[in-house]
């Protein structure tokens, strides 16, 4: 075996944590084994002979790739959301594969990659690297250019970002919850019979002109419009989780691991009375929005 057939075997045993951190990182699947492919090929013209811990060494060159890819990245040019994630086929809007998107989002939680695209590319990496992959603070340190304390307060703000805070009563967050998840269920489920038991008989439904789009909101009344409404986001719901969305339980979607829509329930006596959906950027962009306790 030669030396480039042992060290593209040895790069295989990484490539799946590779992978992983560069996904948290950008929120995006094909970025992300973008930034693998480049770490290969910066393995592959580095002598790495002096290298004791390989696998340390390529998960910093994939954070410092991320890093310059978030520090680079343009803002995108605000679509429609159907323009965006389209409901027939329905995915990300980078030409990845729909079904590994929407699993890889899933596995991280839609609410945490919505909360770590709001972060600064440093609070980010700090935050991924040390919460996420138990990598050191003064090893992250030299990539951001900061003090290792620099380094620790930038995680520790991310962190308070990521946690949020409620002043909603524990209990009240629960019952909210299992609401909640019963309603992204059955709408992911395309259980028409499941939502009509969620929704109260007369549920009101308001949407921005952004959600369709249309020239102007749209507002529904009554269990059995909403719940027809809601059957046909089925493909949105496979990109959308549960988040703490000012302070309550709502829903989040994203796409590439940016926040496109927010529904904002009203729950009472362990029914939706009223649904709020937002995907105006301005308004979104004045949500408090962070991750649920599990």
């Amino acid at each position: 075996m030669d030396g480039n057939t042992s060290l593209a075997l040895r790069f295989e045993e990484d490539r799946t944590h590779l992978r992983a951190v560069a996904y948290r990182m950008l929120g995006s699947a094909s970025e992300a084994e973008d930034a693998v492919q480049e770490a290969w090929l910066r393995l592959d013209r580095t002598d790495t002979s002096g290298v004791g811990n390989l696998s340390g060494w390529l998960t910093t060159v994939v954070g410092r790739v991320c890093l310059n890819m978030l520090r680079t990245r343009r803002t995108r040019r605000e679509e429609p959301l159907d323009a965006q994630v389209p409901e027939a086929p329905v995915g990300p809007d980078d030409g990845g594969d729909p079904e590994e998107e929407a699993l890889l989002a899933d596995s991280v939680g839609v609410a945490m990659l919505v909360v770590l695209d709001t972060l600064a590319p440093a609070e980010r990496l700090s935050f991924v690297l040390h919460d996420m992959f138990a990598v050191p603070f003064d090893e992250i340190a030299p990539m951001i250019e900061r003090t290792t304390a620099a380094t620790r307060q930038l995680a520790s703000r991310a962190r308070r970002r990521v946690k949020g805070g409620s002043v909603v009563p524990e209990a009240d967050l629960s019952r909210q919850r299992r609401v909640v998840d019963a309603f992204l269920a059955a709408t992911r489920g395309g259980d028409f019979e499941a939502l009509l038991t969620l929704l109260d008989p007369d549920v009101v439904l308001r949407a921005d002109r952004m959600v369709v789009p249309t020239p102007e909101p749209i507002m529904m009344r009554g269990a059995q419009p909403v719940a027809k409404g809601a059957m046909a986001a089925v493909g949105r719901a496979r990109f959308t989780g549960p988040a703490s969305v000012n302070g309550s339980v709502g829903l989040t979607m994203a796409s590439n691991g940016r926040l496109r829509l927010v529904l904002d329930f009203t729950i009472a006596d362990g029914r939706i009375t009223a649904i709020e959906v937002i995907a105006e950027p301005d308004r979104l962009g004045q949500l408090e929005i962070s991750v649920l306790d599990n």
